[in-house]
Order: C-alpha cells, then sequence, then structure tokens
C-alpha cells in the first residue's frame, strides 16, 4: 500500500470540495454546505423590474439592448439549469449516496440583477478592455442571490457562473446545490479569450458554429476569430462580387450568405462572444483566380512546395492596379456589413511565399527590397479601407517578423510561430494575441492529410506524423499563459490568446471534440490564470482534473459533444487515485 504525503491528500480533499466547482475558477469565492433548490417559480429582477425568464430569444436586430440582453442570459441560464442539467453520478465513488434528501422548503426564492454601469455602443462590439467584464455573485442561506455587474457582459458571466451551481436530483425534476452561501468576485486575467475557427478548408455549418459560441459563452470565452476564406474555397456570399461564392464554394450550398453572417454576429453578441471576420491575404486567396484570373499569381502551381505551405497556392498580384480595384469593392461591399457587430477586421498574411511573385508579370522577382515596399502600399491601403469603416485591424505576425512593416498603433498582432515571438513583438509595442502553435494549435498530432506515393517520399514521412505534432493535451494548453516571462510594463501589450482550429481534417463530424474540452483549459488561464492565489505556485492538476471533468460532463448534457478526459474509474474517485507519483 502506497501512502501519500499529507500535503497530497490535503490536495485532494481540496479538489473534491464543492467552492472548487466551476469553470473557470473564479478570482474570489467562498461558499458553504448548505442546500438550496430551485425551481421555475424564482423571482427574477433586473434593475428592480421583473423580466421574463425562460424561453425569451432577445430579437434580431444590430441594434441591441441591455435589457433584452440580460433577459435572453437569464432564459438560457435557468434552462441548463432545468433542461439540459444532469445527475452527477460520474463525479461519485460508486454506489455512494451523494445526493441531499429532498428539503424543497429550502429553495431559491429570488434572483436580484443589478446593472451599475451603463451599456455604450462599444459594449457589443468592444476592442480589448472596452468593456468591464467584472461581476459580484451571492447566494444567501435563505436562497436570496444578488448579481451584480457594471455590464450586462458581466452579468451574462455572472449567470452562467450561477448556473453551474446547481445539478439534477435522480429523485426526478428537482434541482439543488449544495454550497450555500456563495460569495464570489471576478473578473478575467485577458480581455482576449479566442478561438480561430477555419471556414475554407472544410465549410462548417452556420448550426455548429452557433453551437461553439454557445460553448464558449459557458466558458467565458469571448472572441470567435472566423477565417473564412482561403485559397482551397470562398463559402462568403458577396452580393457586389457573386462570382466569388459562385466559383469558389466547394458546393452551391456550402455559402455564407448575408444573412447567415450576420445571424452569427447577433448570436453572438447576445452571448457576450464578439465574431471577427478574416480575409486572409495577399496569401492563403488563390481560389479568387477562378473568379477573376486577372487578380492571382501561381494557383494551382507545382511542386506546391515551392510556392506555399500547402495546395492550391496562390497569392495577389501585388503590383496590379486590378487587385486595388477588387480590394476596393470587396471591402465596400462587406465592411459595412461587418461593422455594426465587430471591433476589428482581420487582413491575414501569413505565410506569403515570395517565389510566388517569380510568376508574376508586374514583378518578377522574390527579392525581399523589392517586394517589402509593394506589401507595405498594399497594407496601408487595405487597413485605411478598415478604419475608414470604423474597424481596427489585424495581422498574422509574418507582417512584422518577416517583412518588417510598418503597422498602425491600432493594429493587433496575432503571433503564432513561437519561440520569443509574443516577447519581442510586446517589448517593441504591438499589441499581441498569442496562439503559439506549440500549445495552442488543436488540429496538431492527427497525422498528414497530404498523401505519399511508394517511393522516396513515402519513406521520408513515413509514418506520417504532421508538421506540428504532438497533439495539444489539455495538461499542455493549461500550462502556458501568454504573458509568461514578460515584464509587467510589457505585458499590458499581451490582450491574450486564441486557439486555432484549422479544418483541414475537422468537420461537423468532430468539430467539438476537438475543441472541448481543451479550449476549457485555455480558459481558465486566460480568465483566472493558471497559478493559485493563495500559493503562488501553478495551481496543481489534482485541483484542476476534477473540476474539468465536471464541465465536461455540463456540456455534454447541454448538447456539445466534448471529448473525455479520463476514464471513469477516475471521475468517480478522488484526483489521487489517477495520479502518477514518483
Amino acid at each position: 500500500m502506497m501512502l501519500l504525503p499529507k500535503a497530497v491528500l490535503a490536495i485532494a480533499a481540496l479538489a473534491f470540495s464543492p467552492a472548487n466547482a466551476l469553470w473557470p475558477i473564479p478570482q474570489k469565492i467562498s461558499t458553504g454546505d448548505g442546500v438550496l433548490f430551485i425551481d421555475q417559480a424564482v423571482r427574477v429582477t433586473y434593475n428592480g423590474v421583473p423580466i421574463i425568464t425562460i424561453g425569451y430569444t432577445p430579437p434580431a436586430s444590430s441594434h441591441f439592448d441591455s435589457r433584452q440582453i440580460v433577459q435572453g442570459g437569464v432564459s438560457r441560464a435557468l434552462q441548463s439549469i432545468f433542461s439540459t442539467n444532469y445527475v452527477p453520478w460520474k463525479l461519485h465513488p460508486r454506489n455512494s449516496n451523494f445526493e441531499p434528501k429532498l428539503a424543497l422548503q429550502n429553495r431559491v426564492q429570488t434572483i436580484a440583477i443589478q446593472q451599475t454601469g451603463k451599456d455604450s455602443a462599444s459594449t457589443f462590439k468592444p476592442r480589448a478592455g472596452d468593456v468591464d467584464e467584472s461581476y459580484s455573485l451571492t447566494v444567501s442561506k435563505t436562497g436570496q442571490v444578488s448579481i451584480t455587474a457594471k455590464s450586462s457582459t458581466g452579468v451574462l458571466h455572472a449567470l452562467e457562473t450561477f448556473s453551474q451551481l446547481f445539478y439534477k436530483h435522480s429523485a426526478g425534476p428537482f434541482y439543488y446545490t449544495t454550497q450555500a452561501p456563495v460569495s464570489i468576485t471576478d473578473s478575467p486575467k485577458y480581455p482576449h479569450r479566442g478561438i480561430m475557427l477555419d471556414l475554407a478548408r472544410n465549410y462548417q455549418t452556420v448550426d455548429d458554429i452557433k453551437r461553439t459560441i454557445d460553448a464558449m459563452s459557458w466558458n467565458k470565452l469571448n472572441r470567435l476569430h472566423l477565417h473564412i476564406t482561403d485559397s482551397q474555397s470562398w463559402p462568403l456570399v458577396i452580393p457586389s462580387l457573386p462570382k466569388l461564392s459562385q466559383a469558389g464554394a466547394y458546393h452551391p450550398s456550402l455559402v455564407y450568405t448575408p444573412a447567415d453572417l450576420a445571424g452569427i454576429f447577433q448570436y453572438g453578441v447576445a452571448r457576450g462572444v464578439e465574431v471577427i471576420t478574416e480575409i486572409d491575404m495577399p496569401g492563403h486567396i488563390g481560389v479568387v483566380d477562378l473568379a477573376y484570373n486577372d487578380l492571382i499569381v501561381a494557383y494551382e502551381q507545382m511542386p506546391y512546395q515551392y510556392y506555399c505551405a500547402e495546395p492550391p497556392c496562390g497569392a495577389f498580384s501585388m503590383n496590379s492596379s486590378k487587385v486595388y480595384d477588387f480590394v476596393d469593392a470587396l471591402f465596400d461591399d462587406l465592411l459595412p456589413r461587418v461593422a455594426p457587430y465587430s471591433a476589428y477586421f482581420h487582413t491575414g498574411g501569413d505565410e506569403l511565399n515570395a517565389n510566388d511573385s517569380m510568376l508574376d508579370p508586374h514583378i518578377r522577382s522574390n527579392a525581399t527590397d523589392v517586394l517589402q515596399p509593394l506589401l507595405q502600399k498594399f497594407l496601408n491601403f487595405a487597413h485605411a479601407k478598415i478604419r475608414a469603416a470604423g474597424l481596427s485591424p489585424f495581422v498574422w505576425e509574418e507582417m512584422v517578423t518577416t517583412w518588417n512593416l510598418t503597422l498602425g498603433n491600432d493594429t493587433v498582432v496575432q503571433s503564432w510561430l513561437g519561440g520569443t515571438a509574443v516577447k519581442d513583438l510586446a517589448e517593441s509595442g504591438h499589441k499581441v494575441i498569442d496562439t503559439d502553435y506549440n500549445f495552442y494549435y488543436l488540429d496538431c498530432g492527427r497525422g498528414q492529410w497530404v498523401n505519399f506515393p511508394n517511393g522516396a517520399s513515402f519513406d521520408t514521412y513515413y509514418p506520417f506524423g504532421d508538421w506540428c505534432a504532438p497533439t495539444k493535451n489539455w495538461r499542455l494548453i493549461y500550462s502556458h499563459d501568454p504573458a509568461a516571462g514578460i515584464s509587467a510594463s510589457h505585458a499590458k501589450n499581451v490582450l491574450g490568446g486564441e486557439l486555432a482550429v484549422w479544418s483541414e481534417m475537422i468537420d461537423a463530424s468532430n468539430l467539438d471534440n476537438i475543441i472541448w474540452p481543451r479550449a476549457s483549459a485555455a480558459g481558465e488561464v486566460w480568465w483566472s490564470g493558471n497559478v493559485d492565489a493563495a500559493t503562488g505556485q501553478n495551481r496543481s492538476q489534482l485541483e484542476v482534473v476534477p473540476r474539468l471533468n465536471e464541465f465536461r460532463e455540463r456540456m455534454l448534457a447541454r448538447g456539445v459533444s466534448a471529448m473525455p478526459i479520463q476514464m471513469t474509474y477516475c471521475t468517480q474517485l478522488n484526483a489521487t487515485a489517477c495520479a502518477l507519483f514518483p
């Protein structure tokens, strides 16, 4: 029999304490051990006025009303308690009596929501740091609930936390918490907490995108970055340039209409998730050649490795006035439809291969000193259009780290190549989003999608691992903090992080379990950090894993097919049962 140190046993006991059952863990929390039930008779007020609860959906509109946003949040929170809850048998020893006795007189009486600040237009399409997401939540022993927040976004976060306090009873339609009284004060560590979803390699349905937004809101993630076009397909309908999607979509049914795009934006705003649109350029745009063949060079050139990272290649002809006319028309159509819902627009800029311009009749060179001024001119033009629409630009890091372009102070740089790039960019004054492939690429470790005929390439690449293996498991993701090792004065330039979901091998069949619950791990680090405030040490997996197992069960109950991270034997016992000790 192995005897465990007292410190380990203490951690194990803490791990199964109800006080730590929430995800992401709040910044400050205290709980008791009192039982409260809740039913649909609970009275809910917003700034002292009763509001509609279950069954309410905010109307589809580009004009947002705080009361409607909060009513929608209340409705979803109560639905998660009463309609999509679960009996947590998997989180307790088998055949144990873990449920409280039915004592329905001890129940939640009222939920009083007080928003102390007034929402502005930027609340619903914020730049990083524009909106105060903090909240406080108290639940008394006698069933009075108080939620206070400065913004409706903070109210939404509080409602999600509140819903996670409750479980379904196996005796029937009864819903309880064992943690009263509760006192929580909470706010995020980083203002940008996101997922980048590739819609071009494989089409993702509108329903799948909206379900991803739902799960993001449960995890307090607040940015969905849609990589909506690439050289493989153009699924986005641009009414003034109809040939783009007509020629570039994989199939006429696999498109996003203006109504689809507006619906995705509105769905996100109602849940505190801002959607950021990306049209990647000047590379990763070869598919435009199918509609306008005088704008693109190197489309479908072989061997593709000489011209791009993956087929079919293709980049803008960088010295062509027709390209500027095209971007002008594209942005005049698209940006006014983005601006009501988002503060940002992403112009890409990753993996531009200089060899493409060797095939450009207007350039015939791959020399940096030839291409760099052309890129600067193009970026200045594109970003001026974005700013004129009231938006701030995003770019991938190569525009700075490879091409040394000058960016506006409002431009956000998304870094993915790892190493010291985030630190270097932050120290040079750039606003940075961390998407380090070593930690945050969720598609990694699934093997190659490209084929290897028998012969030299077969032998060289056997057993066909992908370029960014291994799989980024939740423990690896949880270990990484975007601003770690950066001085406090420069860390303020690190806005947060995004997980990348490149879709070469991801579609509706596996989207959920590729993202969840690994994205949850990043979500907690970006919200409350991976360091325990009381000890100053990195939070132990013995404390984290029971909560993540529990939150995975909540996501399953709510309709998201999150993959398991442990077998049931482990979830039913304390955290040390499946721990590896030296």
